[in-house]
């Protein structure tokens, strides 16, 4: 009889080819928003934030971005506590500040002001070098016969995929 090796998990799951982790992603905004441009952007955070994303502890699920003061602020993402911090712990909820360029800032705030758009948080990642990266869509809402004629196409390419792996 021989040893059964035991599969150890160290974070890389999610490991794209470019060398990201992904964390969390927000598939309900796919499913709410029309995105009509991305922007990657950086993210402020204290140290009890980061380890616990480390351990995959976030939700992006009711989150969206705002600008206030020229600068643009993450709202509504939930980072758990990290038990090991303590004293030193963080607020789960608390307004984070998204690091981008003024140029940026005004374009993507000037878009979303100008046309009613939102600014919500697609996908929350580690990159190559492990710095913690937000995907920011710039996003309009989706009517509800809009969300509907998404599912039919969604069933019926099912479907028909299905219908292809049976031949």
């Amino acid at each position: 009889m021989g040893k059964k090796s035991k599969r150890v998990n160290r974070g890389t799951d999610n490991v794209t080819s470019s060398g990201s982790r992904t964390i969390s992603e927000n598939r309900k905004a796919r499913h709410r928003f029309v995105v009509m441009e991305t922007l990657e952007c950086g993210i402020s955070l204290v140290g009890s934030e980061v380890k616990s994303m480390r351990n995959g502890r976030l939700s992006l699920d009711e989150s969206y971005a705002r600008v206030r003061d020229g600068e643009v602020w993450l709202l509504g993402c939930d980072i758990p506590e990290y038990r090991q911090a303590t004293i030193w712990n963080h607020d789960s909820k608390r307004p984070r500040k998204l690091l981008m360029h003024h140029r940026e800032i005004r374009k993507f705030a000037g878009q979303a002001h100008e046309k009613g758009l939102t600014l919500v948080p697609l996908k929350l990642y580690f990159n190559d070098r492990g710095i913690a990266k937000v995907l920011l869509g710039l996003c309009r809402g989706k009517k509800l016969h809009d969300k509907r004629e998404a599912l039919k196409k969604a069933d019926v390419a099912r479907d028909l995929r299905r219908a292809m792996q049976r031949q």
